[in-house]
């Protein structure tokens, strides 16, 4: 028989891994990949873990971890001198590596991966999920394919890791997220275009013309979670004015908006500076100071130097006719 002592141990254990009102698991691990885009201190202070991309640099791999392995400086003056840049997503084994620990340890998992409209790593991590819930039947591992990229998807897991804080369980921050995730604006634009020909998403043609003319496509991306050019605007000047009226027009409540907001920006700080001047401006109400990360170098050996996203919660991204 348990002493009373024992008694109360053991009902405080219990409310540690027991939201006692739905009386379901509050001890999870919220994940995501490092293409999150937000700094290791924030990935810390938010307690959100992550796992790496990969890329090449001139035939060298290294983890895309956050700028520890190469500073985003060093990475992005390579790319305008001509290197190399390859990019590899996160394989299952490497999956199965990353989330067995956290299943030994008895703890359920909520992992939401790189939007699948431009990356296979959703396929990934779904098959390491079917390989180790079949060697932990009693575990939740649960997937959700962002449809978001940078610091968009970081913003997504910031809003999560939000919901876990206030006690939601694992279940309700999924299903939140599958409802919500399209909620997320992301819209680009590039003062460079050399990497978006490099890369086919301009074609040399465009691309010479667009420099001759100082053309600076604004892109976005769409509810299938593809990047999506959508207007051809001359001058930066004119550029971050409309990367602004976008968040005007479809940013929650409009300039009235209360929630948070993100920039990432590739070697081009000054820009991204430009573009959080204007949002203030444009919106008194902003909760707390706009951040501004780098582009990681996954996203970044596609992009190269020069390109500005802008990241707020917004209406929901419209469906579109193929």
């Amino acid at each position: 028989m348990l002493k009373h002592t024992q008694v109360i141990k053991l009902r405080l254990v219990t409310r540690h891994i027991f939201n006692e009102e739905d009386n379901t698991m509050a001890d999870y691990v919220l994940s995501c990949c490092s293409t999150a885009d937000l700094s290791e201190q924030h990935f810390t202070e938010r307690n959100i873990s992550y796992i790496c991309f990969h890329f090449e640099l001139d035939g060298k791999q290294y983890p895309d971890d956050l700028g520890k392995s190469i500073p985003f400086d060093k990475f992005y003056t390579a790319m305008a001198n001509g290197a190399d840049t390859k990019t590899s997503q996160i394989n299952a084994s490497e999956f199965e590596t990353y989330f067995e620990p956290f299943l030994q340890q008895g703890k359920d998992i909520l992992h939401v991966t790189l939007s699948s409209g431009i990356s296979g790593v959703l396929n990934s991590a779904c098959l390491a999920r079917d390989v180790l819930s079949e060697k932990y039947p009693e575990r939740k591992i649960l997937i959700v394919d962002s449809l978001a990229a940078s610091s968009g998807y970081g913003l997504l897991m910031d809003k999560l890791a939000d919901l876990r804080d206030e006690g939601r369980g694992i279940d309700e921050v999924y299903q939140w997220c599958l409802d919500n995730r399209l909620h997320v604006h992301h819209w680009f634009f590039s003062t460079d275009l050399t990497f978006y020909i490099k890369g086919g998403r301009v074609s040399k043609t465009a691309g010479f013309v667009g420099g001759l003319l100082n053309i600076c496509p604004l892109l976005n991306m769409d509810y299938l979670g593809r990047l999506i050019p959508r207007f051809k605007i001359r001058t930066k000047k004119k550029v971050i004015r409309s990367i602004v009226e976008q968040m005007e027009q479809y940013a929650i409540a409009g300039t009235s908006y209360t929630g948070k907001c993100y920039i990432s920006h590739s070697a081009c700080k000054e820009d991204a500076l430009a573009v959080a001047a204007l949002v203030e401006e444009r919106f008194p109400a902003l909760k707390g100071k706009i951040e501004i990360y780098p582009i990681g170098t996954t996203i970044g050996s596609h992009t190269g130097p020069g390109t500005v996203a802008l990241f707020f919660w917004g209406i929901s991204r419209p469906i579109e006719e193929e």
